[in-house]
């Protein structure tokens, strides 16, 4: 089975089946690994080159193993390789989790029960929700949401598209050590500068494109197309990722909202720039049409991506 049809069936698997408790995934064997390798690296290494060491060595184990298994597999037989490799790309795509935290979110909202809203929301972010309230409390879910569009979805998409199973393996293990080590503070400064660097490096174009197309899937889902390529335009620097802020400036302009502003991390107080021009005030809704966003961006994205390989290969 040609590769973007394996990534089209592994992306039916998502959406039907989401991220089972039960399966083994790879991504929390990745973080396991990334953990040991840190002690290990810091003990022998200056923080900058253990966080380098840690980096090289994580991408190579990760793409060894996916290639060994892959290799085990189509040596038994084929088909066995055809299905680890769609098992693989599955694996890596998160569709149906990101709609279902955001959905947790939304129905605590809709009982006003803002203790079980903050705690679905921590899930989702790294901020404090400790004291948001109902509005904060979908500013973080819709923010996160459209970032994690990028991470999650179109980003996967695109590295297995371009390198196929052991491409967005390695792209989920640059992936998994910035969202362990991307962190400012004293302890990963130094350490995590290369994983977050790398991180920005590999998601510069999925989050370009992801933030072209998101006012497509607002024109097709009868939001606001037209402003949402306005603001994704005006807007999509006015964060501190090089690429975080593209996919939310299309999605504030989608739906008439603004996202940033004050936020609390670690109990520090930050205040990010505005993303988007406050039109009215954010409400539960939004979370479901953020979500309808992410379904319909991912669909267009699996297309463009199906029909350049298509073309190319």
């Amino acid at each position: 089975m040609r590769l973007e049809y394996q990534i089209l069936v592994a992306l039916a698997l998502d959406l039907l089946l989401g991220d089972p408790q039960w399966l083994p995934h790879p991504v929390r064997l990745i973080g396991w690994l990334t953990a040991r390798l840190e002690t290990i690296t810091r003990a022998l290494l200056p923080a900058w080159a253990a966080g380098m060491a840690t980096v090289l060595l994580t991408i190579a184990t990760t793409g060894l193993a996916a290639w060994g298994l892959l290799a085990a597999a189509s040596a038994f037989h084929p088909a066995l390789g055809t299905t680890v490799s769609i098992l693989l790309l599955y694996t890596s795509l998160a569709v149906r989790d990101l709609i279902a935290h955001g959905h947790r979110v939304f129905t605590a909202l809709q009982a006003n029960d803002l203790p079980l809203a903050r705690s679905h929301t921590a899930f989702l972010v790294s901020r404090d929700t400790v004291h948001l309230d109902a509005q904060g409390i979908t500013r973080a879910t819709v923010e996160s949401l459209a970032e994690n569009l990028v991470d999650g979805i179109t980003a996967p998409l695109f590295f297995a598209m371009l390198g196929g199973p052991i491409g967005v393996m390695c792209y989920k293990a640059a992936s998994t050590m910035d969202s362990m080590f991307g962190y400012k503070n004293e302890q990963y400064r130094e350490f995590g500068w290369a994983s977050a660097r790398l991180d920005d490096l590999l998601n510069f174009v999925p989050a370009r494109l992801t933030g072209a197309l998101i006012p497509l899937a607002a024109l097709l889902t009868g939001f606001d197309g037209r402003n949402a390529w306005r603001i994704f335009r005006r807007d999509r620097r006015n964060h501190a990722s090089p690429n975080s802020g593209h996919s939310e400036a299309a999605v504030a302009g989608a739906l008439n909202i603004q996202l940033g502003g004050p936020s609390s991390y670690f109990g520090t107080p930050t205040l990010k720039p505005t993303i988007g021009e406050a039109g009215r005030p954010l409400e539960p809704a939004d979370i479901g049409g953020v979500a309808r966003l992410l379904l319909l961006t991912t669909a267009l994205t699996a297309l463009l991506l199906f029909l350049l390989r298509q073309s190319c290969f």
